[in-house]
């Protein structure tokens, strides 16, 4: 019996695997009749969601999490068994605030930290405040974003405006003048690049090294009541994962990704995340970072718990959320590795026996326990060489200084 799903999706690069999911045939072969429903805005796509106009979301992490907790309009458990991808993000500012920073782009990417100083010393020569634009309050990008921004004193509340506009306004906000530079998932940082408006200024990869960015989202009372169509579109998206990270497909990918109705933005630019060479700047060669985004080796898939808490802990550093131990383990409950192993149980997909994990601990590929099969996990450092152990959250917190 084949059963109907409608899938909310933003029109961005990490859409791929649901994308490739219905347009390569494994969600049919699965039993399931994907409908993916393009969407503009993360805010409508929400309400779509806790509404039940869709039964599942394309969602930004932190956004899965605050609606859980009550910190975004109407609230609602949301419940995150599988991973979209890891990374895929940069930050891009105007070119002329970009003169005071690096300029050789290579040394200023790879050096995430120096950058954040040099940004920081930025924003007084600027003729205002600058405008930042992010794609939501609660979106991967604007946490790390605040992250990368404190490392050098910068207050995000106070030394800069951060803007929330959908992903695909940003480089038309940026002609128009209403913003000085924005970060948002590919290929919108490249498509402002392309267009001579920005540089690229630091890129999600090297703020924290497969960090988790969007999730397939479902009301968790919808989840518990379906387990069958759950497991069925889990086992697809998985082998379509498998499909978008072999370069093999990289090309049919990014053609299938620039139709109308998914990103409808050029092959061209779309093949930048998925290969991983980043135009930083008009006109200059490529920088390879071949991790930029991930869709399916290394576990990429795996919900651990642990992102969940660190996302939390970032809501409660910046004042979004008070902390105590109830609301935490709400948030950590929000991903759901039980649902992602009960899904693949009779598949030979290696899938991590943990459930958490020290997040920043991995500096370079480590195999670990698996269920079934080799699993080698890849580095997974902050820039700053932090640590985040989810057992122990206050101590992380307190680890960081007061924005200047």
């Amino acid at each position: 019996m084949t059963i109907g799903l409608r899938i909310a999706f933003l029109p961005l690069t990490d859409a791929a695997v649901l994308v490739a999911a219905r347009e390569r045939g494994f969600a049919e072969e699965e039993g399931i009749a994907l409908d993916l429903v393009r969407t503009t805005s993360w805010a409508t796509l929400r309400d779509r969601l806790v509404y039940g106009q869709v039964q599942g979301a394309h969602m930004l992490a932190p956004l899965a999490v605050a609606v859980t907790l009550g910190l975004s309009q109407q609230p609602a458990p949301l419940a995150a068994p599988y991973k979209l991808n890891v990374n895929g993000n940069m930050l891009v500012m105007a070119c002329d605030f970009a003169k005071a920073l690096e300029p050789v782009i290579a040394s200023r990417l790879a050096d995430p930290l120096g950058t954040a100083h040099d940004f920081a010393a930025a924003i007084g020569l600027w003729r205002r405040k600058p405008v930042i634009g992010v794609v939501h309050r609660f979106s991967s990008h604007a946490i790390m974003l605040r992250y990368w921004l404190a490392s050098a004193g910068v207050d995000p509340d106070r030394d800069v405006v951060l803007r929330v506009l959908p992903p695909s306004l940003t480089v038309e906000a940026m002609h128009a003048g209403e913003i000085d530079g924005f970060i948002a998932g590919e290929p919108w940082g490249s498509a402002a690049v392309e267009a001579g408006l920005a540089e690229t200024v630091a890129i999600g990869e090297r703020i924290w090294r497969r960090g988790v960015e969007k999730v397939l989202a479902f009301r968790e009372s919808w989840l518990e009541e379906n387990p069958e169509p759950v497991d069925r579109l889990l086992r697809a998206l998985v082998r379509a994962a498998a499909w978008c990270d072999d370069p093999a497909h990289r090309d049919d990918l990014a053609n299938l990704l620039a139709r109308p109705d998914y990103v409808d933005q050029p092959a061209y630019l779309i093949d930048r995340a998925l290969s991983g060479a980043i135009v930083a700047r008009a006109g200059e060669p490529p920088i390879v970072s071949p991790d930029f985004m991930l869709f399916g080796r290394e576990a990429t898939p795996f919900p651990w718990r642990s992102q969940a808490l660190w996302i939390y802990s970032q809501l409660v550093r910046w004042g979004m959320v008070d902390h105590d131990p109830a609301t935490a383990t709400r948030a950590g409950a929000v991903f759901r590795p039980d649902i992602f192993r009960r899904a693949l149980a009779d598949s030979n997909v290696p899938m991590p026996g943990a459930s958490m994990k020290l997040e920043g601990a991995v500096a370079s590929p480590l195999a670990v326990g698996s269920r079934r099969g080799e699993l080698t996990l890849g580095p997974d450092s902050f820039f700053d060489k932090r640590v985040f152990d989810p057992e122990r959250i206050d101590d992380f917190l307190s680890g960081f200084a007061p924005p200047r």
